[in-house]
């Protein structure tokens, strides 16, 4: 009871700064996932496309050294854990870009949630039926419009839930960002516990905390994954009409 008693009065002496660190957190861990799914459709994209087999020369060349690139970038960013790149990063970037450290750690995690979307959209992509894509470029679509408007689309759906658990997974590993004295929850909680000396209650707290948040972003993601499923019907109907267009096309051939 006594414990109960001393964790309500830290809460009630330091609400504020407890809630300044969850609006960070929120922030970083928001942004840096979305930022992150941009890069990740992008890379995961480019390193997903298959150039056919009379394509120039010079294009397979470009090809293999952009994915050659993509490889590296993703190795590096999984390969390293987080904390070392923030320190990195904003130490020797910061003579260049003159940047905050808010700005800097929105980067790294935005970049390292990158490398790790790259390969979650490159598998959703692989997971597409490759008759779809056939449909679709024989029916006179492009490389491209085949990406944006037949690909992407099942691939997101295929994917999401993997999506969605990068952003639970940067709600907790956003705390490690501390490291370049943003204002999130950890750096919060280190600085109450430093002043209160009550070490054990103030980090419970946090731990709750770090709990209520990722179960409300679990909650609210598996509704939102309930609801896109729904759509997920109508994307086989569009493939099947490409598919009967080719199949069309080749009997009025013969």
């Amino acid at each position: 009871m006594e414990f109960i008693k001393l964790c309500i009065s830290i809460v009630k002496k330091n609400y504020l700064s407890i809630l300044l660190g969850i609006r960070t957190t929120l922030v970083l861990s928001i942004l840096g996932t979305l930022f992150g799914f941009v890069i990740g459709l992008f890379v995961g994209g480019i390193r997903a496309i298959k150039l056919d087999f009379n394509e120039p020369l010079y294009k397979k060349r470009l090809k293999r050294l952009i994915d050659y690139i993509g490889k590296l970038y993703i190795d590096i960013f999984r390969g390293t854990p987080m904390m070392i790149q923030a320190l990195f990063f904003y130490y020797s970037l910061r003579s260049l870009f003159n940047w905050t450290p808010l700005v800097a750690a929105l980067t790294v995690l935005s970049v390292n949630t990158g490398a790790y979307m790259s390969e979650i959209i490159r598998s959703g992509i692989n997971s597409i039926d490759k008759g779809q894509i056939e449909a679709a470029r024989s029916c006179g679509l492009s490389n491209i419009q085949t990406m944006f408007n037949i690909v992407f689309p099942q691939a997101v759906l295929n994917a999401f839930p993997s999506i969605g658990n990068e952003l639970i997974v940067n709600i907790k590993d956003s705390s490690v960002l501390m490291v370049l004295s943003i204002t999130e929850l950890m750096f919060e909680t280190k600085s109450i516990a430093g002043s209160n000396y009550r070490l054990v209650e103030t980090y419970f707290i946090t731990a709750l905390i770090y709990l209520f948040l990722t179960g409300v972003a679990s909650y609210v993601l598996n509704i939102i994954e309930k609801r896109m499923t729904h759509s997920k019907t109508s994307l086989p109907q569009s493939a099947t009409n490409f598919e009967n267009l080719v199949l069309a096309k080749g009997g009025s051939d013969e």
